[in-house]
């Protein structure tokens, strides 16, 4: 009977890299000392009821390297958009001009840079756990396989794939690290 187990080995090679991909997305909010769009992408607002991203509730643009802005289309949300940048924890402040928000990103310090390491660092170790948490469900999935009559060289086989699979996404997170790391500390 489990001698036909097979572990969706592209399903746990998919998740992973959902995991990688949220990391890459985390990464892109924290500030480098460069104006990026794609920094205001996790923050939502409370509109209409709901949670939105921002860039659903106006026009976000890059209009120069230090500069980020934000064309509200509705009046009424400029106000929430404000509030939700202030407390997103980007560091920024924002400035209002009429339904444009404009967001000046600031020089960023020795001390700064480092903090961002560290929040760069936190977000890492977040990837790492949810790729071992894949990693478990694989396993358990083996000795469930192993309880229902699966060969214990089955099993080896099976837990050193789920391994190198692990290894190889926990050293692509790595990789990022390092990278978003140089990236920060670079004046």
């Amino acid at each position: 009977m489990a001698d036909d187990f097979e572990l969706d080995t592209d399903d746990l090679t998919r998740r992973m890299e959902g995991a990688i991909g949220a990391l890459r997305t985390e990464f892109a909010s924290l500030r480098t000392g460069r104006a990026s769009g794609s920094m205001l992408e996790p923050i939502q607002v409370e509109a209409y009821g709901q949670m939105t991203p921002i860039n659903q509730l106006g026009t976000v643009n890059v209009p120069e390297p230090r500069m980020v802005t934000i064309n509200v289309w509705d009046k009424g949300m400029v106000g929430k958009v404000e509030k939700a940048i202030r407390e997103s924890g980007l560091g920024i402040n924002p400035q209002l001009n009429g339904t444009i928000i404009m967001l000046p990103i600031p020089e960023l310090n020795e001390q700064r840079r480092k903090e961002l390491t560290k929040v760069a660092a936190q977000y890492a170790e977040h990837a790492r756990v949810a790729v071992r948490n894949l990693r478990r469900d694989g396993m358990d999935q083996i000795k469930k396989a192993k309880n229902d009559g699966l060969s214990e060289d089955d099993q080896k086989f099976w837990e050193s794939e789920v391994q190198d699979l692990t290894d190889k996404y926990i050293k692509i997170v790595d990789q990022t690290l390092e990278t978003k790391q140089a990236e920060i500390m670079q004046v």
